[in-house]
């Protein structure tokens, strides 16, 4: 579904991305981990469109993403949900969604809506509450709803357990596991890497911008040299 082939990436005269290629394949989740710093944020905004390789491609459902402007990204089917969730805090939570339909007909919004209703029941609940009076968890939920009103065929999470508390991790990754069991793809990036092995098919580990490790998500979780590195063990 996705194929990442050689990309370098830089901010200026700062080579953040060096020489990565990765695949993702339809009905898999893979995850990026990493330190802070390690680059997995900026190949996210590589594949969206927000942030240009210097070589390479990347390849959406085999099409050649290089030059395609990041708003028809989305309208082919790839969704990225932000570090940080990036909502619009002055709109109320309904016009949020609203605002994730764009690529999609009309005709498609109600059911749309009603399915991530039915998936987020506290955002039904707060659908005209202003979006920056949620708490960090429902800000996330509204993140990802706001993501899912797009049809994704691929959806992109980039740190979805930040800052929230250990009861909230666990119902976002309860939520990521439904989705992936109701079939959408997923690539995340998650500074959690226990949680993200957790479900990963695939992992890929990233050092100062390069793969240096993959392997499936337990491979991985039982690796001695990640359970150093990033499990604490």
């Amino acid at each position: 579904m996705l194929k990442v082939n050689n990309i370098n990436v830089y901010y200026g005269s700062i080579h953040a991305i060096k020489d990565v290629s990765f695949e993702v394949h339809p009905g898999e989740i893979v995850t990026l981990i990493g330190a802070n710093g390690a680059g997995k944020s900026t190949i996210l905004q590589t594949v969206s469109g927000l942030l240009r390789s210097k070589t390479g491609s990347v390849e959406f459902l085999d099409q050649d993403l290089s030059n395609v402007p990041a708003h028809k990204i989305v309208s082919q089917g790839l969704a990225h949900v932000p570090e940080g969730r990036r909502i619009f805090l002055q709109m109320t939570v309904e016009d949020n969604l609203t605002m994730g339909a764009f690529t999609r007909p009309g005709s498609e919004f109600d059911a749309s809506l009603a399915d991530v209703y039915e998936r987020f029941p506290r955002l039904k609940e707060r659908r005209k509450q202003i979006a920056g009076t949620l708490s960090g968890g429902e800000q996330q939920m509204l993140a990802m709803g706001r993501a899912l009103m797009s049809h994704p065929r691929l959806l992109m999470l980039d740190e979805p357990s930040m800052g929230l508390s250990p009861i909230l991790v666990q119902q976002i990754f309860d939520i990521i596991t439904e989705l992936h069991k109701a079939g959408t793809t997923i690539l995340l990036v998650e500074q959690n890497a226990q949680m993200a092995l957790s479900v990963a098919d695939r992992a890929y580990v990233l050092e100062s911008g390069k793969i240096v490790l993959s392997g499936t998500g337990a491979e991985l979780a039982e690796s001695d040299e990640i359970k150093k590195a990033y499990l604490g063990g």
